[in-house]
């Protein structure tokens, strides 16, 4: 059992073949897939999605990148989208200081105010943090121990990680792990304790080694489960049965639906 905790299934990549990519996601064992916004369209979106498909859960949220475009009044119209019980958390937020779409100044306003609706609501956070991690930290570190959420596709140092799990956060790896030259991330999963890990693909993006350069769709996190495995020095079997009750753990709002994804 695998629940896939990001993948953006509203993607342009897959308007062609969506539905059959959530079926093949069954097919290979991704009882679960969370699909997470990135605007305010998608957020939308989101919601259609989840009440289309049994398995689809979403979240809601303004990345970075579009940081420019968020109103003040967005706040309210997230807050109405979360009250939707497949909506299970607050994402994809976070800082970009790589692309750098948005200025600087206008990201951290908005992390901080979808922060403080995450707060409010008491409901997880997907954290997207790229050449940006003391500005991420310091802002997460400001809430002390309110905030819970992933750091997404994690990218920072193995003494990084280490503060995050101070902060009760935890850690996700995308297909990067399994990359010949991911020694920084395998460095950092060697520190990250089992309970603190989830399991994501970042598809369309980021594809798993033997299969860099193609679109990437949920049904490939075999191979991420396996490289990560493979370094935490235990069972394919026993990773995923601990990371599933990880993503449930984290999720709250999805623990109702536990027993059916596992059963039907």
């Amino acid at each position: 059992m695998i629940f896939e905790t990001h993948a953006h299934l509203l993607a342009e990549q897959f308007d062609q073949d969506r539905n059959e990519v959530i079926q093949r996601a069954l097919e290979n064992g991704i009882l679960a897939v969370l699909n997470v916004s990135d605007d305010m369209k998608s957020s939308k979106k989101a919601v259609m999605l989840a009440q289309q498909h049994e398995r689809v859960f979403g979240s809601v949220g303004v990345h970075p990148h579009n940081g420019a475009d968020f109103r003040d009044q967005d706040v309210s119209i997230l807050k109405e989208l979360t009250s939707d019980e497949k909506i299970l958390a607050i994402g994809e937020i976070g800082l970009d200081y790589y692309y750098d779409f948005c200025d600087r100044t206008v990201q951290r306003e908005v992390f901080v105010k979808q922060l403080d609706l995450a707060k409010q609501l008491d409901l997880p956070v997907i954290i997207h943090n790229r050449e940006a991690h003391k500005d991420t930290i310091d802002i997460l570190s400001s809430y002390g121990k309110d905030i819970k959420g992933v750091m997404h596709c994690y990218s920072g140092s193995a003494e990084s990680a280490k503060i995050l799990l101070n902060l009760d956060m935890y850690i996700s790896f995308t297909g990067v792990i399994t990359f010949k030259n991911a020694k920084r991330a395998v460095e950092a999963l060697e520190v990250i304790p089992l309970d603190r890990l989830l399991l994501e693909t970042d598809c369309p993006y980021m594809s798993p080694e033997p299969l860099r350069g193609t679109r990437n769709e949920p049904k490939n996190l075999i191979y991420i489960a396996r490289k990560m495995a493979e370094v935490k020095k235990i069972s394919y079997e026993r990773l995923l049965e601990q990371l599933w009750e990880n993503s449930f753990r984290l999720f709250k709002k999805a623990e109702k639906y536990k027993q059916t994804l596992e059963t039907t």
